[in-house]
């Protein structure tokens, strides 16, 4: 398994729920057949996402409520 740096990923983040739920939609939509936003010589899906979360690559923003 990749070493993952935890300040890169959690970088402006209030939640690792979020993050969490975020790496695992962005793995799924890989899996689905969606290109890699980074170049990586991993093939594991959840560990691509991390790496993109890592680099800046993706983010999330919440919806307004009313």
């Amino acid at each position: 398994m990749a070493y993952m740096p935890v300040e890169k990923i959690f970088k402006g983040s209030d939640s690792m729920y979020k993050i969490t739920i975020l790496a695992a939609r962005r793995a799924v939509e890989l899996s689905n057949g969606s290109k890699k936003l980074i170049e990586t010589n991993t093939t594991r899906f959840s560990t691509i996402a991390l790496e993109e979360m890592a680099s800046g690559k993706i983010k999330y923003k919440l919806k307004e409520t009313e």
